[in-house]
């Protein structure tokens, strides 16, 4: 891994409570650890993937601000860790993501779109996410995801259990949502 700038830790006082957080500069991508005071032996950690329409912005095309939502209100009350993973649009960035938002608009559903850009349906990779836990010394932890390929890429931590998010569907997702159970295997 290249060299990893870390910054100091500071309070980030939420609608959900207060956390800890800090930052992970790769290269030119910075990470957050967002986490609570208490992490036990087994925290449970949400490998949130960037997408400031969903997360910010609201957007109803997909359900990643719900996911975030969800996420930080179980882990204010249970413990644990989010890392947001600056990975936008499956790591295609945001000119990609809005261009495939257009292709979408014509028809074409999340994976297709990429495709037609260029892209794989995930360009998505974890190595700083097991960098991020080891910094911490987390060895073993419960995943709060859907994804498979979450779960499988964390070859060097230990996976005590796999804690799924349910999330409403709206008419805007309903088809995203599809995609991501019947061509990326997400466990919907």
């Amino acid at each position: 891994m290249n060299q990893v700038k870390i910054s100091k830790v500071a309070k980030l006082p939420t609608k959900y409570g207060t956390f800890n957080i800090q930052a992970f500069k790769e290269g030119c991508k910075e990470h957050l650890a967002i986490f609570t005071d208490k992490l036990d032996d087994m925290p449970i950690i949400r490998v949130h993937s960037e997408c400031l329409t969903g997360d910010a912005l609201r957007s109803k095309k997909c359900d990643c601000g719900e996911q975030l939502g969800f996420a930080q209100e179980l882990i204010a009350k249970e413990g644990g860790m989010i890392i947001y993973h600056r990975q936008e649009g499956r790591n295609i960035g945001l000119l990609g993501k809005v261009n495939a938002y257009a292709l979408q608009d014509k028809g074409f559903d999340t994976v297709e779109a990429n495709h037609q850009l260029g892209f794989k349906a995930d360009e998505r990779t974890y190595e700083i996410v097991e960098y991020i836990l080891g910094y911490f010394g987390i060895k073993k932890i419960k995943l709060l995801t859907n994804n498979p390929k979450k779960i499988e890429s964390l070859k060097n931590i230990e996976i005590i259990q796999r804690l799924p998010i349910q999330i409403e569907a709206n008419p805007f997702n309903e088809g995203y949502l599809k995609v991501k159970k019947e061509q990326l295997g997400h466990l919907l």
